[in-house]
């Protein structure tokens, strides 16, 4: 397998995906940019660390970023070398395990998009599951135990050095405001392997739904369970909420966490609210989340600002940057009315 993600051909297709994908410079200031002449020098010495077991992973850049509810995501950038090999290793390893997936997993994965999840949230929804239990993973990404990850990584993974990277990736000290802090669980998110690691890891959680016979979404760490009675949605609850703490070991955001009804229920930026249509009792049309109004409306203010020091034509071009951004993602929603109110 190594050689395979070795090869000339998978690495200068790694190499257009990593440049294509720009993103900042890892702790050693390396750009995508120059990752392309730095390859032709210095390739073959990579390589060689690598089957001889003497490449070492680089630390990971922390970068804290903003989130909708005031709070901070962190996020981990690898060096530029570094997320060449990872998604190296990704156009390798993802065809095996993408071929077990499930139907109902949506995130991060070839012909599957958010749009998909929220039509199948809803399809759920009008066939009376209406009792949804939706549960918040707590820090999916910072939980993630190592142990379990490359036991399941291992099952479609037999080759040692492969899996030595991988474990190098994961165990890569991160730096945050100029300290190194040692990681011992977790997937820093912001690398190329990151997406499919959390689908390896989840997709434990989606063959036990099935097996169970449950209707679910699952779109990354999101995901929600739907059932037909308040009682049913309780014994679901509870018995994933074992599953995931003695099987995964991963904790859930109690306060996030609980069973509700469609109109108290969002999925990906998007919620239900009914039709009152004559003849479609228990059916409900997509409209935009009030988080995701209330972001739009904050972005658009920080653009047409006077202070914000841009040019008018700078100001057009993102605010139509935006506006096409918004309506290709939130185009299954109502939202024609909102947008008036936007324009007034």
């Amino acid at each position: 397998m190594i050689e395979k993600i070795l090869s000339n051909r998978n690495i200068s297709k790694a190499c257009k995906q990593v440049v294509s994908n720009r993103g900042s410079a890892g702790v050693d200031g390396m750009s995508v940019e120059i990752l392309s002449t730095h390859l032709k020098t210095n390739w073959k010495h990579i390589a060689i660390a690598i089957v001889h077991q003497r490449y070492l992973a680089q630390p990971i850049l922390g970068i804290e970023i903003p989130k909708e509810n005031g709070k901070k995501r962190l996020l981990g950038i690898p060096t530029v070398v570094d997320r060449l090999l990872q998604q190296a290793v990704h156009q390798v390893i993802s065809p095996k395990f993408e071929l077990e997936f499930k139907e109902h997993s949506y995130g991060f994965r070839p012909q599957k998009n958010a749009h998909q999840a929220v039509q199948q949230a809803q399809k759920n929804i009008h066939e009376g599951y209406d009792y949804i239990v939706d549960i918040d993973l707590k820090s999916f990404f910072d939980e993630v135990d190592h142990a379990i990850l490359l036991h399941l990584l291992h099952s479609k993974v037999k080759c040692s050095l492969t899996l030595r990277l991988i474990r190098k990736w994961l165990i890569a000290p991160i730096e945050i405001n100029g300290r190194l802090t040692k990681r011992t669980k977790g997937v820093p998110q912001g690398s190329p392997l990151s997406p499919l690691l959390s689908n390896i890891m989840l997709h434990e959680l989606d063959k036990e739904l099935e097996k169970r016979g449950h209707r679910y979404v699952r779109y990354a760490d999101d995901f929600s369970i739907y059932t037909k009675s308040n009682k049913a949605a309780r014994r679901v609850g509870n018995s994933i909420f074992l599953f995931l703490k003695n099987k995964l070991k991963l904790p859930i955001n109690r306060e996030k966490s609980g069973i509700c009804k469609p109109v108290q229920f969002q999925i990906l930026g998007h919620k239900f609210v009914p039709t009152y249509k004559k003849g479609d009792k228990g059916k409900y049309q997509v409209v935009v989340s009030e988080k995701k109004w209330k972001t739009l409306k904050q972005e658009l203010k920080l653009i047409t600002k006077k202070t914000t020091p841009s040019t008018f034509d700078q100001r057009m071009a993102k605010l139509k940057e935006i506006h096409r951004g918004w309506i290709n993602y939130f185009r299954m929603a109502s939202m024609q009315s909102k947008l008036k109110e936007l324009d007034s």
